[in-house]
């Protein structure tokens, strides 16, 4: 009967699992996202005065509705939900 050495580094197991979840964190740790902003969107988002509008016009349709002077125009909705539906 002949012994030989095949397989020997097998034999333990579970030390290559842990080496392979050592090398799985240490490869996760390295890589991580950046979001960059360039300066022109950044002016353009500083400068845009739709928030400011958009505020303004909500605030608007509120106090009509709280008051109930707000009136909805039928002819209008008909017109945009056929218009969505039609795309």
């Amino acid at each position: 009967m002949k012994i030989t050495s095949f397989g020997v580094n097998s034999v333990n197991p579970y030390n290559r699992q842990q080496k392979a979840l050592k090398a799985a964190e240490n490869k996760s740790a390295v890589s991580t996202d950046k979001i960059e902003i360039s300066s022109a969107a950044k002016e353009m988002s500083a400068s845009s005065t739709y928030n400011s509008e958009r505020a303004q016009k909500l605030q608007k349709l509120k106090e009509d509705i709280q008051s109930g002077t707000y009136q909805v125009d039928a002819q209008k909705v008909a017109e945009d939900m056929v218009n969505y539906y039609r795309k």
